[in-house]
Protein backbone atom coordinates (compact mmCIF):
# COMPACT_ATOMS: atom_id res chain seq x y z
CA UNK A 1 0.00 0.00 0.00
CA UNK A 2 1.38 3.46 -0.75
CA UNK A 3 1.67 5.70 1.69
CA UNK A 4 1.01 9.43 0.67
CA UNK A 5 3.91 12.06 0.13
CA UNK A 6 2.90 14.20 2.94
CA UNK A 7 2.55 11.34 5.51
CA UNK A 8 6.27 9.57 4.68
CA UNK A 9 8.44 10.37 7.05
CA UNK A 10 11.39 9.07 5.30
CA UNK A 11 10.81 12.17 3.04
CA UNK A 12 11.49 16.32 3.97
CA UNK A 13 8.19 18.11 3.67
CA UNK A 14 8.06 21.27 4.67
CA UNK A 15 4.32 21.28 4.59
CA UNK A 16 4.46 18.80 6.98
CA UNK A 17 6.32 20.61 9.29
CA UNK A 18 4.09 23.84 8.87
CA UNK A 19 1.27 22.20 9.37
CA UNK A 20 1.93 20.40 12.13
CA UNK A 21 3.32 23.55 14.21
CA UNK A 22 0.41 26.13 13.07
CA UNK A 23 -2.37 23.06 13.78
CA UNK A 24 -0.65 22.75 17.01
CA UNK A 25 -0.60 26.54 17.53
CA UNK A 26 -4.12 26.34 17.14
CA UNK A 27 -4.85 23.65 19.52
CA UNK A 28 -2.74 25.16 22.03
CA UNK A 29 -4.83 28.51 21.85
CA UNK A 30 -8.08 26.52 22.40
CA UNK A 31 -6.68 24.41 25.01
CA UNK A 32 -5.57 27.44 26.80
CA UNK A 33 -8.88 29.41 26.46
CA UNK A 34 -6.39 32.55 25.44
CA UNK A 35 -7.51 35.17 27.16
CA UNK A 36 -8.47 33.16 30.09
CA UNK A 37 -5.10 31.53 30.68
CA UNK A 38 -6.96 28.28 32.12
CA UNK A 39 -4.16 25.85 33.37
CA UNK A 40 -4.20 23.01 31.74
CA UNK A 41 -1.30 19.88 31.59
CA UNK A 42 -3.16 19.25 28.03
CA UNK A 43 -1.10 21.80 26.32
CA UNK A 44 1.83 19.72 26.53
CA UNK A 45 0.98 18.03 23.39
CA UNK A 46 0.61 20.73 21.39
CA UNK A 47 3.83 22.05 22.39
CA UNK A 48 5.56 18.42 21.45
CA UNK A 49 3.93 18.39 18.14
CA UNK A 50 5.02 22.12 17.67
CA UNK A 51 8.90 20.72 18.39
CA UNK A 52 8.54 17.62 15.83
CA UNK A 53 7.34 20.07 13.00
CA UNK A 54 10.30 22.69 13.60
CA UNK A 55 12.57 19.25 13.92
CA UNK A 56 10.76 18.22 10.16
CA UNK A 57 11.22 22.13 8.89
CA UNK A 58 15.25 22.02 9.71
CA UNK A 59 15.49 19.22 7.88
CA UNK A 60 14.84 21.28 4.77
CA UNK A 61 17.67 23.34 5.29
CA UNK A 62 20.65 23.07 2.86
CA UNK A 63 23.92 24.19 2.62
CA UNK A 64 24.30 26.67 0.50
CA UNK A 65 22.57 29.67 0.68
CA UNK A 66 19.33 30.41 -1.60
CA UNK A 67 15.65 32.08 -1.54
CA UNK A 68 14.70 28.72 -0.31
CA UNK A 69 17.23 29.01 2.52
CA UNK A 70 15.92 32.32 3.51
CA UNK A 71 12.14 30.79 3.18
CA UNK A 72 13.40 27.75 5.02
CA UNK A 73 14.77 30.31 7.48
CA UNK A 74 12.01 32.32 8.07
CA UNK A 75 9.69 29.81 8.90
CA UNK A 76 11.55 28.22 11.60
CA UNK A 77 11.77 31.51 12.94
CA UNK A 78 8.00 31.58 12.76
CA UNK A 79 7.97 28.23 14.16
CA UNK A 80 10.67 28.95 17.35
CA UNK A 81 7.98 31.93 17.47
CA UNK A 82 4.91 29.14 18.18
CA UNK A 83 7.09 27.55 20.59
CA UNK A 84 7.68 30.23 22.77
CA UNK A 85 4.14 30.90 23.05
CA UNK A 86 3.04 27.87 23.69
CA UNK A 87 5.10 27.42 25.99
CA UNK A 88 3.94 30.51 27.59
CA UNK A 89 0.34 29.30 27.46
CA UNK A 90 1.32 26.46 29.31
CA UNK A 91 3.84 27.86 32.16
CA UNK A 92 1.67 31.18 32.35
CA UNK A 93 -1.26 29.74 34.66
CA UNK A 94 1.14 28.10 37.18
CA UNK A 95 3.14 31.53 37.56
CA UNK A 96 1.47 33.26 40.67
CA UNK A 97 4.26 34.76 41.91
CA UNK A 98 3.86 36.79 38.58
CA UNK A 99 0.08 37.81 38.80
CA UNK A 100 0.20 38.33 42.37
CA UNK A 101 -2.52 36.39 42.99
CA UNK A 102 -2.88 34.54 46.06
Amino acid sequence: MAVPALLDLRHKSLLRGGLLVFGSFAIGIWLSDFPNSRATLWLILPTLASFLGTVDCLRCMRRQWSWYHGGVLLLIYADLLVITLLLFFLLYPYAHWLTNAR
